[in-house]
């Protein structure tokens, strides 16, 4: 059968507008794959944890609890970037204000390096002491922090996220701490955590061992009349995520005792981490800090507001 001319005209123009709408189409599904990826660029870039998953800032500048660090990294970022966070802390008990304020480093989710200064302010406490009213302890805190293996919200639900870390702690009130019975004005912690958030029933649940020998975490020096060595201290913490932003639980902190003059107690906290943004939160917390230089039932609140990219 001979296909007349026009019939076979029609036919190539047909075939040429088919041509042009599946370029078209493809054009499109292009573009939009664009879009997406830079779209996926930019939030990686602005940071992809989930809101409160970077932690807020121990006492010492690690990311983690307030009292207990966790296998957390510092910074909204993950594996694909860097992020930071900074923070300041104070603690309101009786006799004694602690602040502290420093700044953390995480590289691609695995390594974090982070800087803390700390100041212990005696108050009525260091005239009893003979110090001097209102004289303050202080001390650098230098750390770092590997994560090993897992992940704090993915994954085997039975793996949490597992780090080691380091902090190496640097009075800068030598003479003193060692006159009330430090063996030293310098010292190194050793930790170990595993940190699990259980997305579906909103649980937080931390584990840190401790190798340690501060005293008062190194505020008051490290070793004493009762033994210089390292001890092993256990900390913990549990949270319930209320809402997206808001995470409310407790901590626990056990603490090495090796000064006669200064006994001290283990710590604990009731916290709430808030997060005002995407990069503030804000914790508050009661705390009981037991016996510290001399004096008992040192409870009060912690503040702290945090900051992470």
């Amino acid at each position: 059968m001979v296909t007349p001319v026009w019939q076979g005209a029609d036919m190539e123009r047909g075939a040429g507008r088919r041509g042009r709408v599946v370029r078209m189409v493809a054009a499109g599904a292009a573009l939009i794959a664009a879009a997406d990826a830079a779209s996926a660029a930019r939030e990686r870039r602005a940071g992809g944890k989930l809101l409160l998953t970077y932690a807020a800032s121990a006492l010492e500048g690690s990311s983690g609890g307030g009292l207990a660090p966790w296998a957390t990294i510092a910074g909204n970022e993950t594996r694909d970037g860097i992020g930071a966070q900074a923070h300041a802390s104070a603690v309101f008990v009786r006799d004694y204000a602690y602040r502290s304020g420093g700044a953390a480093i995480g590289l691609f989710d695995r390594i974090e390096l982070s800087y803390a200064r700390q100041r212990l302010d005696t108050r009525a406490i260091g005239a009893a002491l003979g110090l001097g009213r209102g004289y303050a302890f202080r001390q650098d805190v230098y750390g770092a922090k590997l994560k090993l293996f897992g992940d704090l919200v993915y994954g085997d639900p039975l793996l949490p996220a597992v780090a080691v870390g380091v902090q190496h702690k640097r009075n800068r009130n030598g003479a003193v701490v060692r006159a009330i019975g430090a063996g030293s004005d310098r010292g190194t912690d050793y930790y170990v955590s595993a940190t699990r958030l259980l997305l579906a029933r909103s649980v937080l649940l931390n584990a840190t061992a401790r190798l340690s020998k501060a005293n008062q975490i190194g505020l008051l020096g490290f070793g004493g009349d009762r033994g210089g060595g390292y001890r092993v201290r256990l900390e913990g913490s549990a949270g319930y995520q209320v809402s997206r932003r808001l995470l409310v639980g407790a901590e626990y902190r056990a603490k090495p005792d090796r000064l006669s003059i200064a006994r001290e107690d283990d710590w604990i906290d009731l916290f709430a981490a808030y997060a005002l943004s995407r990069n503030l939160t804000a914790t508050v917390a009661y705390v009981d800090l037991g016996s510290i230089a001399t004096a008992d039932g040192q409870r009060g609140m912690f503040l702290q507001l945090q900051a992470g990219f």
